[in-house]
C-alpha cells in the first residue's frame, strides 16, 4: 500500500530517456520546445520535491521556475548518464537551500499547500492522495526528502546519499524510519 501511494510520475525507463533527450536537445539546439516538453514531464515531481524542502507553496513555485531557467542555462554542461532526474534534483535542492538560507527559517507545510500539490497530481488516486497527505505530515524534513527522492524519481539510496552529501547508512536508516512511521500512521488510521 505504501509503495502504491508513492507511485511516481517519472518511473519508467522510457520516461527517463525522454527527460534525458530533452536536456540534450536543450543543449544542442534552440531548446525552447525541448524545455517546454521537459517542463510538462517533470514539473509535478520538481514542485513536490521543492515543496517538501521549503514547506511554502510560493517559494516552491519560485524554485520550480528558477530550476527550469538553470536547466536551460546549464544544459550544455549536462553529461548523459541515464539519471537525468538526479541532475535536476541537484539543481532543485541547491536552489531550495539558497532560498532557505535567504529566509533562514523553517516552517510547517500549510495544509492548503499539500492539498494543492496532491490535487494537481493526476497520477495519484484520490485514496492514495489522502494517505500520502496524512503520512507525509508525520515525517521529519530529512525523512520526507529521502522518501520523495526515492519514490518520485526512483533514485537509489546510494545516489540520494551522493546528492544530499550524507552517509549511505544515514540515508538507509532515515528511509526505513520514515517507512515505519508511515506504516504506523496507516495502522492508526485503520483502527
Amino acid at each position: 500500500m505504501l509503495m502504491i501511494a508513492m507511485t511516481s510520475t517519472i518511473s519508467s525507463v522510457s520516461e527517463m530517456e525522454k527527460i534525458e533527450n530533452c536536456i540534450l536537445d536543450i543543449s544542442q539546439k534552440d531548446g525552447h520546445d525541448a524545455l517546454e516538453h521537459l517542463y510538462f514531464l517533470t514539473k509535478d515531481t520538481i514542485y513536490g520535491y521543492a515543496l517538501s524542502l521549503l514547506k511554502n507553496a510560493h517559494d516552491a513555485e519560485d524554485v520550480l521556475h528558477d530550476c527550469f531557467i538553470s536547466i536551460y542555462q546549464s544544459a550544455y554542461g549536462y553529461v548523459a548518464s541515464g539519471k537525468p532526474m538526479a541532475w535536476i534534483f541537484t539543481i532543485t535542492r541547491n536552489l531550495c537551500l539558497t532560498k532557505l538560507r535567504a529566509r533562514s527559517r523553517f516552517s510547517d507545510i500549510p495544509e492548503e499547500d499539500w492539498d494543492k500539490y496532491l490535487q494537481s497530481n493526476d497520477h495519484v488516486s484520490i485514496q492514495n492522495k489522502i494517505v500520502l497527505e496524512h503520512c507525509m505530515r508525520d515525517l521529519a524534513d530529512d525523512e520526507r526528502e529521502i522518501l520523495l527522492l526515492h519514490a518520485l524519481s526512483g533514485l537509489k539510496h546510494r545516489e540520494i546519499a551522493e546528492l544530499t552529501k550524507r552517509p549511505l547508512s544515514t540515508i538507509l536508516s532515515k528511509y526505513h524510519r520514515a517507512l515505519k512511521k508511515m506504516r504506523a500512521a496507516l495502522k492508526k488510521e485503520d483502527r
